[in-house]
């Protein structure tokens, strides 16, 4: 591979430099996000350029521009340590957990009502089942002794017994 000229290579670390400011401020590429892949292609430079290389001797040295990727990488950090989102799908990701969470926690306390509201509704019909059984029981038992008597059909336009109207 040859050697870049030193115009060629201030021109390109000045790129970098200007889509590094453009990325971070937000200016973002359609498809692209904020990370050293689309730093490299914005500036117009390979992306191995911000990784270190290998000599023949197997020794690592600095890739041409890793300081520069480093410096993204610092100023990112940063920017994310003081709250700030550059990057508006990290934004709508982080806000669709929140979503998602809460979401949870209603359909967990949902679940949790129509636990309570189905033993209730057992319960009561249950109750209503043996209500219904001792009614059916106590008429049975006041037919077979036959002593009860019924009551005169109440006379229309007059009050019921012991009324106090």
């Amino acid at each position: 591979m040859a050697r870049i000229s030193a115009e060629t290579r201030a021109r390109n670390e000045e790129a970098v430099r200007a889509a590094t400011d453009r990325l971070l401020k937000g200016d973002l590429p359609p498809g692209g996000s904020c990370d050293l892949k689309t730093l490299a292609t914005e500036a117009g430079v390979t992306r191995t350029a911000f990784y270190p290389k290998k000599n023949r001797d197997g020794t690592t040295r600095p890739g041409p521009y890793q300081y520069l990727a480093e410096e993204f990488e610092r100023r990112l950090r940063a920017l994310q340590e003081a709250g700030e989102v550059v990057d508006p799908r990290i934004a709508q990701i982080e806000r669709l957990k929140t979503k998602v969470a809460e979401l949870k926690e209603r359909l967990a306390q949902r679940d949790e009502t129509v636990a309570e509201l189905t033993t209730f509704k057992e319960l009561a019909v249950s109750r209503l089942a043996a209500q219904h059984d001792e009614i059916v029981r106590l008429r049975e038992q006041a037919i077979a002794l036959g002593n009860v008597r019924r009551l005169p059909a109440a006379r229309p336009g007059t009050a019921p017994y012991g009324s106090c109207i």
